[in-house]
Order: structure tokens, then sequence, then C-alpha cells
């Protein structure tokens, strides 16, 4: 079916097409909020979210963007109050080590393996992921959509609902961010690391 009929059936309620458009978007949905939260469970559970959403709130839906950009925009949504989330249990975790608790405050490592990176890149991706992290929210999202989703600038945009020209500047951002994080990285490591680090910056043009 086309995507006119597949959200006639969604909006009908048909059990088929729910499945027919998890099948379609899943795997997108859950790689988006991997790179995004780098947590394997983390992105298990927003993916289950974001397919709930989308059946509660498929009747609203406008259609002034395609279904696929929709859905992106649920999953960026739901990315980013759970980052604000993660961000309240840090300060609330910080205050507590203030008070006198003994549990020592971990810096948060990313613990997943992206299901796109080929395995023999895993060492460099994890490089990649931790200096992504380190990016704030909104240019993190921008990368991700962009450089790791494939989405063009237009369709990016409307996924994390700004313009496109600020949607570019979020991008600009990132890639120069990156660049330099990630020069500084590698600056001990030029042997392995030159040959990745030329081939992401040709990612970033």
């Amino acid at each position: 079916m086309n995507q006119q009929e597949l959200i006639q059936q969604l909006i009908q309620g048909n059990e088929s097409a729910y499945r027919a458009c998890f099948n379609l978007f899943s795997d997108r949905v859950h790689n988006t909020a991997l790179s995004i939260l780098q947590n394997q469970q983390d992105a298990e559970d927003i993916t289950q979210e974001v397919f709930i959403e989308v059946y509660r709130s498929i009747k609203s839906f406008r259609q002034e963007a395609s279904l696929q950009t929709w859905i992106y925009t649920i999953t960026t949504n739901k990315c980013n109050d759970h980052l604000k989330k993660q961000r309240s249990k840090k300060r609330f975790a910080f205050l507590t080590s203030i008070f006198g608790d003994d549990d020592a405050l971990q810096h948060d490592k990313p613990h997943f393996d992206h299901p796109g990176v080929l395995l023999e890149n895993k060492e460099h991706a994890r490089v990649l992921f931790f200096a992504l992290n380190k990016l704030p929210d909104k240019q993190k999202m921008a990368f991700t959509l962009s450089r790791i989703e494939g989405l063009s600038n237009k369709e990016a945009a409307a996924a994390m609902q700004t313009s496109v020209s600020a949607f570019e500047s979020l991008l600009h951002r990132a890639n120069e961010n990156l660049k330099t994080t990630l020069s500084d990285y590698y600056k001990n490591n030029l042997q392995d690391g030159a040959s990745f680090y030329k081939t992401f910056l040709l990612m970033l043009y």
C-alpha cells in the first residue's frame, strides 16, 4: 500500500496497518534513539513509546509532512524528554552525594553496538559516539538525523520542528565541535586513527 492508504488504515485502527508501520519504521526509530541516547535499553523503551504515541495520535496527524518525518519528530521529542529526565536524575544524584551519600556519582558511558556500524569499525565508532555524546542535545540530534540517518536538511529540520536555516546552523556547529574533539583524540593515535578521521571529515561535506 502507498503512504496515503497506510495513513487511512492507521486512522481506522487497522491492526495490519500498525504492524506494517512498525515493520517499516521501527529500525529507523530504534537506531535514531540509540545514536542519541547511547543506551540499548533506553533505545528499546523509546521505540515502544514512539509507536504507542503513533497509535494514540494518528487521528490528529495533519499530514503537513510525510509519515516518516512525523515519526522522526515523535522520536526526537521522546529522546529529548528522556535526556531532560536524565539530567534531572544526575542533579539529584549530585546533591545526594554532597549531602553525604556514600554512592559515588558515575559518569555515563555509551553502552551499545550500533547495528549500522561494520565490525571492523566498531572501535572508531565508539570514539565517534563518545564525541557525539559531548555535543549539546540539539546538535547531537541534528548530526544523527543528517549524517547517521541520512535525512535531507529539509526532512531533518521538519523532524526537529525548526527552520532549515536553523537546522543547518546546528549541523555546522555539530560538525565543527566533532572535528575538534576527534582531531584532539587522534593526535596520539595517528596510525590507526588518521584514515578514520579523514573518512569522518569527508562525511561532513
